[in-house]
């Protein structure tokens, strides 16, 4: 195949090429995954007390104990359920990605889609059973037991970078992510909807279910049936076998710029043969610097739903769809950021762009009062994207193709597993200041992602040496 396999936005198509394409299965499975949350969120919310679409009707008190102590179930359960979603996959994630790499890059993408549809399945039976709350435990388990998103967002990263060359990479991932974005926009904004479109106890819910599990569905039988797995265009060119395509320039880390390598082979450079090895404290800087910043993206994705439900917001179902679907913009606007940013900014500055992006919104979520100022905040976190991603296209450019799964999932799996104390922290952390001061967990958020920068800046610094 042509490098016409790397940019499916654009260029003639050869017969079939589309096949290689990773959007469909990205798209589908993000659907499903925004129609299940918004609806484990309001399934777990009904099985805690009756509240209507606001939660005033159960209780004459603005803040009365009835709200709280529904507030208190609720995240008690996501504890649970966090713990068992980002526990599980590393017993499996690891050795996904490796079978990945050693023998067929779909490997750690079909099993992982196969948890996906389970865990779908284990919610519309809940809904459509009644059954308890518990049982969605077990769902999440078989979910994280066959990798979960780990494994399954580790191979598709595997596929995007296979299939692009390093100089086009950062926005190849973004448009990824873009796609993951708008289909969890569409999917988030007719949650709300589709949750209320059967009435009674054990009807409401069903439909959203449904159409979460048959998304889930789609995606595993094109993955199967559909997908290839497109040719390598990330090798060095043949014709310039010296060039150092792991240490970027002589000595220096100038592949964190999409546009130097190409730099580099235009002028000739070529590499000593002591720097052919990846500078591992680099590597280690930039670990730091995404698990830092997942906290606090992690930490804020966590409390926020609970914050919207309760005062002085008290968002209904629909309210809280559209709430999601908000979240999910900063995929288009972080694309638009990475497509114009990557033409005059090194890698590093792009993270740091979005980290001070985030930083800054959740500063102000700190002071929400109305729905307006929510989405103000958000706004303001138009490119916190950008860190993690563009962190994951520079990784890429200091390994080998044939390493890139069990490298991806070991970032993933290290991001699950800090996600996990981060959600058992923040959640407790809001359990003791909702009465007090409930922005306390924003405020830790925002300090967190200031915090990142430091060791951006640190390899930023060595670059520039």
């Amino acid at each position: 195949m042509g490098p016409e396999v790397t940019c499916p936005w654009r260029g003639r198509l050869p017969r079939f090429q589309v096949r290689t394409w990773i959007e469909p299965v990205v798209a589908s499975t993000q659907v499903a995954a925004s129609l299940y949350d918004a609806g484990l969120l309001l399934v777990v919310k009904a099985s805690f007390g009756a509240g209507g679409p606001s939660n005033h009707s159960a209780n004459p008190s603005p803040r009365g104990a009835l709200e709280d102590e529904q507030q208190k179930a609720i995240s008690n359960f996501y504890i649970i359920y966090n713990l068992v979603v980002g526990l599980t996959p590393l017993l499996s994630a690891y050795g996904l990605g490796w079978l990945s790499d050693r023998y067929h890059r779909k490997i750690s993408i079909c099993v992982s889609l196969l948890g996906f549809l389970l865990s779908r399945l284990g919610l519309l039976l809940k809904v459509l059973l009644d059954w308890p709350v518990e049982v969605l435990y077990g769902a999440a388990a078989l979910n994280g037991l066959c990798g979960g998103f780990s494994a399954f967002w580790s191979g598709v990263m595997a596929l995007g970078s296979l299939g692009s060359s390093e100089g086009r990479r950062s926005v190849r991932l973004i448009l990824i992510d873009l796609i993951l974005g708008l289909a969890g926009f569409c999917g988030s904004m007719a949650s709300g909807h589709l949750f209320n479109q059967m009435a009674g106890h054990s009807g409401q819910g069903l439909v959203l279910t449904a159409c979460s599990v048959s998304c889930a569905a789609f995606a595993l039988f094109y993955s199967l049936f559909v997908l290839k797995v497109p040719e390598s265009v990330a090798s060095p060119s043949k014709d310039l076998p010296a060039v150092d395509t792991v240490s970027g320039t002589i000595g220096t880390y100038r592949t964190l710029d999409p546009d130097q390598l190409d730099k580099q082979t235009a002028a000739g450079y070529t590499s000593s043969p002591g720097k052919t090895k990846p500078p591992i404290y680099i590597i280690a800087l930039l670990f730091v610097g995404a698990i830092v910043y997942d906290v606090a993206v992690v930490g804020t994705v966590d409390v926020m739903p609970l914050f919207v439900l309760r005062e002085p917001l008290s968002w209904n179902q629909v309210q809280l769809g559209y709430g999601m679907a908000a979240g999910y913009t900063i995929f288009i606007t972080s694309f638009l950021g990475v497509l114009v940013f990557s033409r005059c900014f090194q890698d590093t500055t792009m993270i740091t762009i979005g980290m001070v992006s985030f930083g800054s919104g959740a500063l102000l979520l700190v002071f929400v009062k109305q729905t307006y100022m929510f989405y103000i905040a958000r706004a303001v976190m138009l490119f916190a994207l950008i860190p993690i991603t563009t962190i994951r296209s520079a990784m890429s450019k200091l390994i080998k193709g044939s390493s890139y799964g069990k490298v991806f999932v070991i970032l993933q799996l290290s991001l699950a597993l800090t996600g996990v104390v981060t959600s058992t922290v923040y959640n407790n952390i809001y359990q003791l200041t909702m009465d007090k001061f409930v922005g306390t967990c924003f405020a830790l958020s925002s300090f967190l992602s200031f915090l990142a920068i430091v060791p951006i800046s640190i390899v930023a610094y060595k670059q520039a040496r």
